[in-house]
């Protein structure tokens, strides 16, 4: 067990140095007083200077920031609901072949699903290409990712709460206020927050339905890596990687906040 055990241990290692050291590879040479990664020539901030003295950077920033926040909102209050429909399906076919139809929108390739966004837009609705465009096909592949973190959440209500209520003559917005939603609160958070990872971190769907006015982060990232690496894409990665650190953080914080108060609930029961 002892043996097991350690190698175990060094199998964790190993997978988190494989996934961490071009992090912090990237990272290092952000610092770099030169202008590429083949040497380091000395400590310097003057690749963040230029990040911050980039407007047009800046700009794309705070649009993929705006996309991320407003697809994530509705794409988890639409997941949210629908999670809750899914879970009231009175046949147990009809909800397999529902959360079939989820699963596959969650294993389609992105380049697959871009072009569709892009067929739709084009040829079926004729959007122009554009914010809209990018926040419609941000909303659309976030929806599935949150129906399926509320989910489990819901399936470990207590049935007897909800029973309870409806023999004291509570409507169903009470229930859902009063019972459901507080108990599913995690799962909800948990949904925004990987539909917000997926939103800022997604390049192949985006590419296609962006238009020439509106771009966001991961596009301009690729058009600037086109053209030769720049430590400026360094100093910009260990922002957004330093941004993402701090959201972790800010949901750990919830989740052990939801924990506690679900263990207060199970006391007093």
């Amino acid at each position: 067990m002892k043996r097991k055990f350690k190698i175990s241990n060094l199998y964790l290692i190993f997978i988190f140095i494989l996934l961490y050291l071009p992090i912090a590879y990237l990272i290092f040479y952000s610092f770099n007083r030169g202008t590429n990664m083949n040497s380091f020539v000395g400590f310097s901030l003057d690749h963040y200077k230029e990040v911050f003295h980039d407007t047009r950077l800046w700009t794309i920033v705070i649009n993929t920031i705006v996309l991320g926040l407003l697809s994530s909102l509705v794409a988890t209050i639409i997941g949210t609901c629908g999670a809750i429909a899914i879970y009231y399906l009175r046949s147990d076919r009809i909800r397999k072949r529902v959360l079939n139809f989820n699963s596959v929108l969650m294993v389609m390739p992105d380049v697959m699903m871009g072009a569709s966004f892009l067929v739709l837009f084009t040829f079926l609705i004729k959007i122009p290409m554009g914010f809209m465009t990018v926040l419609l096909s941000h909303i659309a592949f976030s929806i599935p990712i949150v129906v399926l973190m509320v989910l489990p959440r819901l399936y470990s209500l207590n049935p007897s709460m909800i029973l309870a209520a409806e023999d004291l003559g509570a409507s169903d917005i009470t229930i859902l206020n009063k019972i459901i939603l507080p108990n599913i609160t995690s799962g909800v958070l948990t949904g925004f927050f990987m539909a917000l990872t997926y939103s800022l971190d997604d390049f192949a769907v985006t590419f296609f339905v962006t238009g020439s006015g509106f771009t966001t982060l991961s596009v301009e990232i690729y058009s600037r890596v086109r053209t030769g690496i720049s430590l400026e894409i360094n100093a910009l990665s260990t922002l957004m990687f330093l941004a993402s650190l701090f959201l972790v953080v800010i949901y750990y914080f919830i989740s052990q906040r939801e924990m506690k108060i679900m263990e207060r609930r199970k006391v007093d029961e």
